[in-house]
């Protein structure tokens, strides 16, 4: 269903229900689709009343409604609502609805909702757009929390692993100032993304690397890293536990996140193998935070990673 446009159109929206589930797995830096997505509660604690907006420059064509369609398989039969904006920036309004998030000292917030930190905290804007890690999923949230509470701990050697729009390495380098802090992601939209949120956000020295996992030299050769972070996905994360143990110092703390509660052993048992034990877990809703220490001495792999060998990046686990 789509509504005539009346005068000028700037940009339009596509809007479709879904599940919390399926909004929840919804990870904008992974998605090859033109479009800011956008996913809300309709119903107050209500599971299967969630709404999916999503924000184009130009109207959705098939094949981008198929695209969009298939995030939320719950919706197969629902015909989506198009709809034309005109004299409205369609950035503006995907972010009209994202309230600041507060996570111990750190405050994340976008342009439209500003927002000041505690005493001795760190506020952060970070503007909705093509990368995944405005602070409002889940996942990022947690991991948030989750190196706040780390803060009296010392680390020299960070990697950020999948860094989205580099809050999390943003916020490392604001809790530990004396480290070297690398942040990657296979996505070239996400570290020019993270250079531009840098820039916003004043902060300074972060290494950014374009790379598929961590076998790229520029981040081998920083290895090995004291805290490493990854908020990918669970399929991602069995997959690569041995290169990223392997980039891992002994008694390293790994923080790992973008899994569902019913993923997490999967994941634990991974890095178990590769001579991790597991610290702290932390629940949000469906998502899991984890914490895990890597082995007394450091992992070698059995035999050479090769990434094109990869078999967990579809994993269905």
């Amino acid at each position: 269903m789509s509504a005539e446009p009346q005068g000028d159109v700037d940009s339009w929206k596509l809007t479709l229900p879904c599940t919390r589930a399926e909004a929840e797995a919804i990870d904008a830096g992974l998605i090859e689709i033109d479009a800011v997505l956008m996913t809300t509660e309709t119903v107050e604690d209500d599971r299967e009343h969630w709404r999916l907006d999503a924000y184009t420059e130009s109207q959705p064509d098939a094949a981008m409604i198929a695209a969009i369609r298939a995030l939320v398989p719950s919706a197969a039969a629902t015909a989506p609502v198009i709809e034309p904006l005109t004299a409205q920036d369609w950035v503006t309004m995907s972010q009209a609805g994202l309230e600041p998030i507060r996570e111990g000292r750190f405050v994340v917030h976008t342009s439209a909702h500003p927002a000041e930190p505690p005493p001795g905290g760190r506020a952060f804007l970070i503007d909705a757009g093509q990368a995944f890690g405005t602070g409002h999923h889940a996942t990022t949230s947690g991991c948030l929390a989750m190196l706040d509470g780390m803060a009296d701990r010392d680390f020299a050697n960070v990697i950020d692993i999948g860094t989205g729009t580099g809050l999390l390495a943003f916020a490392a380098a604001y809790l530990w100032p004396q480290a070297a802090v690398l942040a990657s992601d296979i996505d070239p939209q996400a570290i020019a993304v993270t250079q531009a949120n840098a820039a916003a956000n004043g902060v300074a020295g972060i290494a950014l690397v374009v790379a598929d996992g961590t076998l790229d030299d520029a981040i081998t050769a920083r290895a090995p890293y004291d805290l490493l972070i990854a908020n990918i996905l669970a399929g991602p994360l069995v997959s690569m536990a041995p290169e990223i143990a392997a980039i891992a110092d002994r008694h390293a703390t790994i923080v790992l996140a973008g899994l569902l509660d019913t993923q997490s052993a999967a994941v634990v048992a991974a890095f178990t193998a590769c001579g991790c034990t597991l610290d702290a877990t932390d629940r949000r809703g469906d998502w899991t935070i984890l914490r895990l220490r890597a082995g007394a001495e450091r992992f070698v792999p059995s035999a050479p990673i090769d990434p094109k060998g990869r078999d967990g990046w579809a994993l269905d686990i």
